[in-house]
């Protein structure tokens, strides 16, 4: 009976370390892990390393009770802000706000009502921020729907157009006066690459007269927010202010933006997908970091609006965006954008 090999020294029966490399299967196992480990890592993005503390500052941030959101909320949390998780869903958003105290030890964390798909309850949120603060350092427009089915709002737009776009919008101009008082102070659009295959039609923004494609309207939405920055950038002169206003695309994330996919429909296929969707979607702290980057990173401090920003970079728009056509269609969204919200001038009260 043949013994394992050893050498002279070690207790007996351990193995001889060199006998080990004598096969490959260690070193292509090896490879193969730190191979798996770079990729999942390279998959993860970017991380913000600034280690400011944000202790008297005040953040809004929609959609603050999942997700992208509630990771901002908790990151904020800790360096000592008092976050407004701004949700639509109160009571989830509460028991969030408490889970987040506990975690973080900051008790500085409130959730308010605020439904981005009704004009009236975003006026209400920001009543009852006012009556509750002064100040307002940080503005997160992060919530967001994706491939929703076909719905239209009480205020009669097409769902996505409302709580990606209008409801923002909405949202900044009835802070924006707070904003300034409080400068510096920073505001984030969340978009997405999407916007890059886009086309707003100002006359059909409902799409009544063309066959729904929900991919279609979400992809409107996300270019009508690159718009709506780049148009308030150059009308509002921030830097004044000390306002920096800026895009944010934070990658493909595993959060609940996704429960209307294809994918998420059935129980089966979603298990089946979920080991290559788990290495290459973000987790919710990953698709975080770019955003935190623009509110709390020195490259923003400067106080620079209207660009767009990926993997805590600048990152440049697309030609679609950037031409003179693109120019005058979002001028035309900016004036079409007040008439919706009716509002006479932008910001102010």
């Amino acid at each position: 009976m043949s013994s394992k090999p050893s050498i002279s020294g070690l207790p007996h029966g351990m193995p001889n370390p060199d006998a080990i490399f004598q096969s490959w299967w260690p070193i292509i196992i090896a490879l193969v892990g730190g191979l798996i480990y770079g990729l999942r890592q390279y998959f993860r993005g970017a991380r913000c390393t600034s280690a400011t503390k944000l202790v008297g500052k005040v953040a809004v941030i929609t959609g603050g009770n999942g997700g992208i959101g509630k990771y901002i909320a908790e990151d904020f949390a800790k360096r000592g802000a008092k976050v407004y998780l701004a949700c639509k869903d109160e009571k989830n958003g509460t028991e969030v706000a408490n889970e987040l105290k506990k975690k973080t030890g900051n008790d500085k964390i409130v959730c308010l009502k605020c439904d981005l798909a009704s004009f009236k309850s975003v006026q209400s949120f920001t009543d009852a921020f006012k009556k509750k603060e002064e100040n307002l350092h940080f503005l997160i427009n992060n919530a967001g729907i994706m491939m929703h089915p076909q719905l239209t709002t009480e205020d009669k737009f097409e769902i996505h157009f409302q709580v990606n776009y209008l409801g923002h919008a909405l949202l900044t101009h009835l802070l924006m006066a707070t904003l300034k008082r409080s400068g510096p102070s920073r505001i984030v659009m969340t978009t997405a690459p999407a916007y890059q295959l886009a086309h707003i039609d100002l006359e059909d923004i409902n799409w009544e007269q063309k066959e729904y494609n929900c991919a279609g309207l979400y992809a409107q939405s996300k270019l009508a927010c690159v718009l709506f920055t780049k148009e308030f950038a150059r009308r509002s002169k921030l830097e004044e202010h000390g306002i920096a206003m800026n895009c944010v695309i934070p990658g493909v994330v595993r959060t609940g933006i996704h429960r209307h996919m294809p994918f998420r429909q059935s129980a089966f296929v979603a298990l089946t997908f979920a080991p290559f969707l788990w290495f290459l979607m973000k987790h919710s702290e990953d698709g975080a970091q770019t955003t935190i980057f623009c509110c709390l990173a020195d490259a923003v401090t400067t106080v620079s609006s209207g660009f767009l920003y990926k993997e805590c970079k600048r990152e440049l728009y697309s030609e679609n965006v950037n031409d003179e056509v693109a120019e005058q269609a979002q001028q035309k969204l900016w004036d079409q954008t007040l008439s919706w919200l009716k509002v006479k001038e932008f910001g102010e009260e």
